[in-house]
């Protein structure tokens, strides 16, 4: 079978106008009808694709287009009455399958950089609730769902869960915002993507890991802080408090930022809760979703109810607050997870019922997070592209 990435495709004999991954984001976000043509293979479109609440998506493998004579059962797959877009990994594939379809009479484009570009997408969204000391930002990344925190107050700022792919993005940030980057804070050793957190320390930036992620065997900790359960940390008049959370992790910790919204990593998303299985595989998953039990019913779900939870992730099935914030009270989780009332019995039978499959490349991102395997910057970002599979379940929890 033929392999897109290792494959010179033509330029096209017509001009192919292309779309920015920015530019369809925002159609996507406006809710504009949006029709896609994925040329990638069939199991890559099924792991990871671009979704919307008005979008439709076809799957046409491009190797269909190679051939000069195109089949007409796979021309009847591509709608003819409307806009296409054509995408495929990189956009190479996508502008020739384009051009083989404009010849034809499609309306069509394609999508610059393809997936690789929608995965470059990083937005800063105010979290317009959180009514602590100065303000926060929740970055997202939607082509995988990372989230992270920035907070800001004074002449300082802290970013939690920074992605290495996005190192100077934070940086630049606090300059635009007239603040130096005082702290970059991890809640866990990731396994869905690259931390930047080394490279942010290399900049001069404090570096954070939780303490008791340590005996993981991180390599590097005599070189960054160490947090315990109750370190504090201080951006102009916010304070940061640690919070340890166990379940996802061992080492899983939560920050609480100036008392008003807790930011819990992997260990409670606002329409899930975390897997518990990433750490010691199957066999240790029952005891570390016995330990996430506990940390949610004695750590986080006894803050107040008007406490504001952002995980570090958001799946396709979470639905954002006003503000556009992945974000939620204590008080409305409570209500709207039945999981989060149940038993301890209940609640780990139903967290290991439907996980979905691991993090792809989940093993390398790990010991990378450990310093254990060096990654170059392109293998960095490629290793993290696709979804993060990071929650317990499949669909939402929420509502249920």
């Amino acid at each position: 079978m033929y392999n897109m990435d290792d494959m010179d495709f033509p330029t096209p004999d017509v001009e192919i106008e292309s779309v920015t991954p920015d530019g369809l984001k925002g159609r996507i976000d406006a809710g504009e009808e949006v029709t896609l043509l994925d040329a990638r293979m069939e199991s890559d479109y099924e792991e990871w694709k671009i979704d919307g609440e008005r979008v439709e998506s076809v799957n046409v493998p491009y190797f269909h287009f190679l051939d000069e004579e195109i089949d007409d059962d796979v021309l009847a797959e591509v709608p003819d009455d409307r806009e296409v877009t054509v995408l495929c990994a990189k956009g190479g594939a996508s502008e020739f399958v384009a051009g083989a379809l404009k010849e034809r009479g499609y309306d069509v484009n394609h999508l610059e950089e393809g997936m690789n570009g929608w995965a470059r997408i990083y937005e800063a969204v105010e979290i317009e609730r959180y009514d602590g000391a100065g303000t926060l930002y929740q970055y997202q990344r939607p082509s995988s769902g990372c989230l992270g925190y920035l907070v800001v107050d004074g002449d300082e700022a802290a970013v939690i869960d920074p992605l290495r792919a996005f190192t100077d993005r934070y940086l630049e940030d606090s300059a635009e915002l007239g603040v130096e980057l005082t702290y970059a804070i991890d809640t866990h050793i990731h396994a869905d993507h690259i931390s930047g957190l080394r490279n942010l320390a290399e900049e001069g930036v404090e570096g954070v890991i939780p303490e008791a992620a340590v005996d993981r065997g991180v390599t590097y900790a005599d070189e960054l802080t160490l947090a315990e359960d109750g370190d504090e940390f201080q951006i102009g008049d916010a304070t940061i408090e640690t919070v340890s959370t166990p379940g996802h992790t061992s080492g899983m910790t939560s920050y609480l930022i100036d008392g008003e919204l807790l930011a819990t990593g992997d260990g409670l998303f606002v329409e899930s809760v975390a897997r518990p299985d990433l750490e010691e595989g199957d066999e240790g998953a029952e005891d570390a979703a016995k330990q996430l039990y506990e940390s949610l019913q004695e750590r986080v779900l006894s803050l107040p109810d008007e406490t504001l939870i952002g995980g570090a992730h958001f799946s396709d099935a979470a639905e954002p607050a006003a503000d556009g914030t992945y974000t939620a009270p204590v008080g409305q989780l409570v209500d709207e997870m039945d999981a989060l009332t149940m038993d301890e019995a209940e609640f780990v039978e139903l967290i290991l019922s439907d996980m979905p499959p691991r993090p792809a490349n989940y093993e390398d991102i790990i010991a990378t997070n450990l310093g254990k395997r060096e990654t170059g910057d392109q293998e960095a970002f490629e290793l993290e592209l696709g979804p993060n599979n990071c929650a317990a379940s499949q669909e939402s929890l929420a509502g249920d």
